[in-house]
């Protein structure tokens, strides 16, 4: 199909792109903004609630396989409108959970649900956009994912102190089925169907099916997964740590979560930057990010229990950075693909690897060893990923 050529058109795709993202992302990180509330006010384990997280990224990691694959082969305009309106269902149906099995049970569907959000977005980008305009929107629409989460950090305190936790979940709820009716209305014009006409198309474009050698890719899988470890782990967490260091309260340590996102949009506009003007080799750029996550995980180590602020700035930098390391990893790789749907689904797919071993690895250090080992891990997570992006630099094809 031809390529978007009108600015105001390309512009208003962005938008309607980055608003789509933002709703899968406050009906998906919610359950973690609230699960130090869900502790204190009903007494669950942080170990119990931490499950449901985990079983979530887990059905979104294989999910991402199987929407990845279908977003090649189906229209992922209707992929995308089913992940919304099913994971609209599981928020409504997690406050009614009588204990915490069940909200594992419907959490895990909720991660499936949202992982028919990322990879049929890539294929219709890829569809609309040329090269660089695709690396533009990749930015843009990561910025919903940005301010998805200064909403739900602004809106899990508000609902707590008036309708309680079980609010969060109801307001993702409608925001999710609002948006699919403005998502139909959009997109009513857009072709975006796949037929075999443009997956010959794709592949006669000159993009490789495989541009890279098999030791980068097990090299880059390897970085995936120790970025998206410390992104959604150390989000998931960090108002629980705050709570746990400073006891300011489960409603304040929830806010404080806000400061995340805003260093997650810095991180990923100098991503951008730094790609298209320093440093031409994403991997080898995706590692130096990774050594900023080195110098601010130690310096976390040593002043984690001086100071709350201090300790929320260094902890927005390390996920800052793994922000961008994911922009470039997930989201810029996957376009050398001619499969980008596919390409996208399986890289994504490990990144909530990393997620789900580090939100119940979390909570399981932190319980029986304390925050400082625990962030000693960090350390050496973050570390081993930047060695990661370097070895594939070297290896890429």
């Amino acid at each position: 199909m031809n390529k978007l050529s009108d600015k105001k058109q390309i512009n208003l795709m962005m938008l309607l792109f980055a608003v789509i993202y933002f709703t899968s992302y406050i009906s998906r990180i919610n359950f973690g903004a609230v699960i130090v509330e869900m502790v204190n006010a009903e007494g669950f384990l942080k170990s119990d609630l931490s499950l449901a997280i985990t079983a979530a990224f887990i059905t979104y990691g294989v999910g991402q396989l199987i929407s990845g694959v279908l977003g090649d082969r189906l229209n992922p305009k209707y992929l995308m409108l089913f992940g919304l309106l099913l994971t609209a269902s599981m928020n409504v149906l997690i406050p009614l959970c009588p204990n915490t099995t069940y909200m594992v049970a419907v959490w895990a569907v909720n991660g499936f649900a949202q992982s028919f959000m990322w990879p049929p977005l890539v294929k219709i980008m890829t569809m609309l956009f040329d090269d660089d305009t695709y690396r533009t929107a990749t930015v843009r629409v990561s910025w919903g994912s940005s301010a998805g989460t200064i909403a739900v950090y602004i809106i899990a305190p508000i609902c707590i102190s008036t309708t309680g936790w079980q609010g969060a979940f109801y307001v993702s709820a409608i925001a999710c089925v609002a948006m699919s009716v403005l998502w139909l209305i959009a997109l009513r014009n857009t072709d975006t169907s796949v037929s075999e006409k443009t997956v010959r198309e794709a592949e006669e474009s000159g993009k490789s099916s495989n541009p890279f050698t098999a030791a980068a890719l097990v090299a880059i899988v390897l970085g995936i997964i120790a970025q998206g470890a410390l992104r959604d782990g150390i989000t998931t967490w960090m108002p629980t740590f705050i709570n746990d260091t400073f006891n300011l309260g489960s409603k304040i340590s929830i806010l404080t979560g806000v400061i995340l996102p805003i260093f997650s949009i810095i991180c990923f506009n100098i991503t951008l930057r730094l790609r298209n003007t320093k440093v031409r080799n994403e991997l080898l750029l995706a590692a130096y990010i990774f050594l900023v996550g080195v110098a601010s995980a130690v310096l976390l180590y040593f002043c984690s229990s001086r100071n709350a602020f201090l300790s929320v700035f260094l902890m927005a930098v390390l996920t800052g950075s793994m922000h961008g390391v994911n922009l470039i990893l997930v989201c810029m790789i996957p376009s050398y693909f001619s499969k980008a749907s596919t390409a996208s689904g399986v890289l994504n797919a490990f990144t909530y690897i990393g997620s789900a071993i580090s939100t119940y690895g979390i909570a399981l250090i932190s319980e029986n060893f304390g925050w400082n080992i625990t962030i000693a891990v960090w350390c050496a997570i973050a570390l081993f990923g930047a060695m990661c992006c370097l070895l594939a630099a070297r290896k890429k094809a």
